[in-house]
C-alpha cells in the first residue's frame, strides 16, 4: 500500500483549450516525471493529450 505523503492529487489540463477537466493521483517515487495522459476533453470534443498542471491542496 503507497504511503499518505508518497501519493499527491494531481489536475490534469488540456493541451489544446486549457480547461481542468480531470484529477488524479501520483505516487512522487515511482513517477518522478509528469504524468501526460490521452483523455476526452468534453469542451474539444475530442482526445487530446492532457498535462499535469499542479497538486491539489
Amino acid at each position: 500500500m503507497a504511503r499518505k505523503w508518497n501519493v499527491m492529487q494531481i489536475w490534469l489540463q488540456c493541451s489544446e483549450c486549457g480547461r481542468l477537466n480531470y484529477t488524479t493521483t501520483r505516487n512522487k517515487v515511482n513517477n518522478p516525471t509528469k504524468l501526460s495522459l490521452k483523455k476526452y476533453c468534453p469542451a474539444c470534443r475530442k482526445h487530446v493529450a492532457h498535462k499535469e498542471r499542479q497538486k491539489l491542496k
